[in-house]
């Protein structure tokens, strides 16, 4: 796992070109395989010297033009353009720009628990720290592909919506293309970039370019063929394949798939260019999943966070990416900056964006938002299991007499005005029962950060931890986040404080199945309750203040479980 701690120091997108710098100040080694310590890229000053000094981390530097010189375990070393230069923790290192010719270079620093076995694999010993790349260009891609990589900016999301977008979309715009003199390494390493299997060949390599051919996995045997051969040369050609014309309707390409016994099926124009591609795994999935949440191009909704800080920027282009529903990520929601945020929403888009608000805990702060026209408002403050504001920061409330509290005042808001605000409970969900228990206590709909952090489909870390498999899981308020944005109030970074804490949660397999089983609990409490929908279960079910004695009375107890281990059974 690579960890991201993000901190801008000061250097623009847009200075990409000339000069960039990311540091990551803390340390993590024991508890991160590998982090990225820092990043950048710098045109030195004529003799500008670092050292000598010692690093707490690994230091590799690419050198991009000019020359310099790099001195370490008292041997100097002369480095010219497309050498690489590798410094270790605990080793005292100069390095030097040349007086006359001063370098350029490329940088990354990392460190963590599996720092050494990476270092391990590089070129480079005590006696040589210094080696010449043969692809100084892709060297320097792939490092600054490592300084974009640093954060979630506005297009950085954007993008991700997007391609969430177009994965349900019926029609899919093909993001993994190929032209027919690629190669098969190409076509390899576009599979793992994009993880699709099938992959138009078109005369131009773009997404609508003329159709040549397709290239699936079943075109290739990578033990039986070179890496250099050409797509030309192993593709299904275009004389082939089925295709259907631009404007046949979703069903009846969905019938074409099935008569011709069709994975994918391309749709072309009259001049023969790709305009999209339907497969036979997304009719499959609908049929599948009936209840999954679609709009009306059957595509997923798709929600994203937002911040009160930089919106002008990143709703627009949330919005063009096809996100259904904003909501302003925050620990605290009575705010003039939320409301700041939602009224240019609202100029700007008016009531077609969908924004929610929050966090709150009282019917003070919910008819605030409320007002500011909120369409929901999230609920809890500290009451996540990776949430220590209240320990921090003394802020919060238990979450059920939160919940109470504001589901009264949004049915009285209601009553009031005819606007009827949904509210979340956000925080306090560990077993399924307490989905139950929220939505009882008035809570439209709940927030599962730790319920989905636990399966396959989290793409956090399945690692061991004492014999048992776990996932990682951490607060946007932990260090490891960095996300100072969503709980600072301003002010130098240095004052940031955590929120939040860096944890493990056991791991539970795949969602598909947990998910099922999680249904199923919630649907029997509300025939327990007579309840067939949410608003008859909220009307019905009675809730009661119960001593800690019932609690243990309401899981096993007494008695020694077959199948775990004694001191286990109250911990349900």
């Amino acid at each position: 796992m690579i960890y991201w701690n993000y901190e801008c120091s000061g250097w623009e997108e847009s200075h990409m070109a000339d000069v960039y710098k990311q540091s990551f100040k803390q340390n993590y080694t024991n508890n991160i395989e590998l982090s990225i310590f820092n990043c950048g890229l710098e045109r030195c000053a004529p003799g500008q010297t670092w050292g000598p000094g010692i690093r707490d981390h690994y230091l590799i530097h690419l050198v991009v033009s000019g020359k310099g010189t790099f001195e370490v375990g008292g041997h100097m070393f002369e480095v010219v353009p497309g050498d690489l230069f590798f410094a270790r923790p605990s080793q005292l290192i100069r390095y030097t720009a040349d007086e006359q010719q001063p370098w350029e270079y490329s940088w990354v620093g990392f460190n963590g628990a599996c720092a050494h076995k990476l270092a391990a694999q590089l070129p480079f010993t005590d006696e040589r720290p210094v080696h010449h790349t043969s692809d100084p260009e892709g060297m320097r891609t792939a490092l600054t592909n490592i300084y974009s990589s640093r954060g979630l900016q506005p297009q950085d999301e954007a993008a991700m919506v997007a391609r969430v977008k177009d994965y349900k979309a019926g029609f899919v715009t093909s993001d993994a293309n190929l032209s027919p003199d690629m190669t098969l390494e190409q076509v390899v390493a576009l599979k793992e970039q994009y993880g699709h299997s099938t992959m138009p060949v078109t005369d131009d390599g773009s997404a609508h370019g003329k159709l040549l051919g397709i290239v699936t996995e079943r075109d290739y045997r990578l033990s039986r063929m070179s890496m250099d051969e050409k797509v030309a040369d192993f593709m299904t050609p275009r004389e082939k394949l089925v295709v259907a014309p631009d404007g046949t309707s979703l069903k009846a390409a969905n019938d074409i798939i099935w008569d011709h016994k069709l994975n994918s099926l391309p749709i072309v124009d009259a001049d023969d260019h790709l305009v999209a591609l339907v497969f036979r795994k997304d009719y499959d999935s609908h049929k599948s999943n009936p209840d999954e949440l679609l709009d009306a191009h059957k595509r997923y909704m798709v929600g994203a966070g937002i911040n009160s800080r930089d919106y002008a920027e990143r709703v627009p282009a949330l919005v063009e990416a096809g996100a259904d529903v904003l909501c302003i990520d925050s620990s605290e929601g009575y705010s003039d900056w939320q409301k700041m945020t939602i009224e240019w929403v609202r100029e700007h888009y008016g009531n077609d964006v969908k924004i929610g608000a929050g966090n709150v805990v009282d019917a003070e702060g919910f008819r605030f938002l409320a007002d500011a026209g909120a369409d929901f408002v999230k609920i809890g403050i500290g009451g996540g299991s990776i949430c220590i504001t209240r320990e921090t920061k003394g802020i919060g409330r238990g979450q059920a007499t939160a919940t109470i509290e504001v589901a009264k005042a949004r049915d009285e808001y209601f009553r009031e005005t005819g606007i009827y605000v949904p509210i979340c409970s956000d925080g306090g969900i560990v077993y399924d029962h307490h989905i139950s228990l929220a939505l009882a206590m008035g809570a439209d709909f709940v927030m599962l950060g730790r319920y989905f952090a636990r399966f396959d489909e989290s793409p956090s870390a399945k690692v061991m931890v004492n014999g048992t498999y776990m996932k990682e899981y951490w607060g946007e308020g932990s260090a490891r986040a960095r996300n100072w944005g969503r709980y600072d109030l301003g002010g130098k970074k240095s004052l940031s404080f955590e929120e939040g804490v860096d944890s493990y949660v056991p791991y539970a397999g795949s969602l598909k199945d947990n998910m099922a089983i999680t249904l199923l609990k919630l649907k029997s409490t509300m025939c327990n309750c007579g309840a067939l929908t949410i608003p008859e279960f909220q009307d019905k079910a009675k809730l009661t203040l119960v001593s800690a004695t019932s609690i243990v009375e309401g899981g096993a107890h007494d008695v020694l479980l077959k199948d775990k281990a004694p001191y286990a059974s109250n911990t349900r």
